[in-house]
């Protein structure tokens, strides 16, 4: 009985002092893809919590991870009409292919990428820019790690952007991405993040591009058997907001919101380059054979990536492409 009494006393305490979503003013809807115990996830629910502290209790934020609003595409559609809050997800070029601008960014390095997607780059002010025309707000960037090729099966001639490939691999349902792979002669097919270990699985492809070593160390466990640690360019995702949501926010709570989303913002690229080191020796440990490569053997898929790019022009625009380039090859090692 005293047993039942502590346990009771300890409940009624709980319901006093433990900040919940219905006590809040204005609770906000914020969409992910990643699943529980990825990494994004973990600082989109940081962000939640220091919004939720520092504006004591009035903003509650929601997170619901694994795609459960949506894939990406989906999610921005319901951003712009303002049936979702706020979300990370990937930049998808769906209502316009400028969003894809990070994807330009070809065979970079963590050190440029400190300045590429830095709050006030270049980058961030276009993104920006082509948000708020759709009626989104960008609020930040979220860098997962490098892009590679997980694969069923053994690539044939993965440096040689000429050869034939062996494998049909994925890409996502975005418009430059794509190009990037198709640059190195693989045959593609489009397919949603959402649900890719089950197409995997079911044959729908044998590769899988345009994923960092989390996704394939964790949601592609078990079902790739190769890891090619090509680099093509950094996975990055975007923080966002409904522009209706951002209207009918106080001022201080947007610098609130803004101010934690640039924490974990900085977090995640800090961390980054360390995820991809564990990520790797998980990959080994659960029997996935990785391949990594120096910069002089990225080369030739490098120059071939650069080349084919130009097929962008007409979509992307030449001068804003030459822009881009021009702005993301400062400071690479050539």
């Amino acid at each position: 009985m005293r047993n039942l009494k502590g346990l009771l006393s300890a409940l009624l305490l709980l319901v006093f002092i433990a900040p919940c979503a219905e006590a809040a003013d204005i609770t906000l809807r914020f969409a992910g893809q990643f699943p529980d115990g990825h990494y994004a996830t973990k600082l989109m629910r940081d962000i939640a919590g220091g919004v939720n502290q520092r504006t004591n209790g009035r903003i509650a934020i929601e997170v619901y991870p694994a795609n459960k609003l949506g894939d990406y595409t989906l999610v921005y559609e319901d951003l712009m009409k303002g049936r979702v809050d706020m979300a990370l997800i990937t930049n998808s070029g769906q209502f316009d292919p400028r969003l894809e601008l990070p994807n330009l960014n070809v065979f970079p390095s963590y050190e440029s990428a400190a300045k590429d997607f830095a709050p006030d780059s270049w980058l961030a002010k276009r993104i920006s820019e082509y948000n708020t025309r759709l009626g989104v707000k960008f609020l930040g960037f979220h860098i997962e790690g490098m892009t590679g090729i997980a694969s069923t099966k053994k690539i044939k001639n993965p440096l040689d952007p000429n050869s034939n490939k062996g494998v049909l691999a994925r890409v996502p349902l975005t418009t430059v991405y794509p190009e990037i792979i198709r640059s190195q002669g693989y045959r593609t097919v489009s397919l949603p993040y959402a649900g890719l270990a089950a197409a995997v699985q079911e044959d729908s492809c044998d590769a899988v591009t345009g994923v960092s070593t989390g996704a394939a160390a964790t949601d592609l466990a078990g079902v790739v058997k190769y890891w090619y640690n090509l680099n093509y360019t950094i996975e990055t995702l975007s923080y966002l907001m409904s522009a209706d949501t951002w209207d009918k926010l106080r001022e201080d709570d947007l610098a609130i919101i803004y101010s934690e989303v640039a924490k974990a913002s900085k977090r995640s690229l800090e961390t980054a380059r360390e995820n991809d080191e564990m990520n790797l020796e998980r990959m080994k440990k659960s029997g996935i054979k990785v391949f990594t490569y120096t910069e002089k053997e990225l080369a030739p898929a490098r120059e071939a990536v650069l080349e084919h790019m130009k097929v962008l022009e007409p979509t992307i625009g030449k001068g804003l492409m030459e822009d881009a380039l021009k702005h993301f090859e400062k400071g690479k090692a050539k």
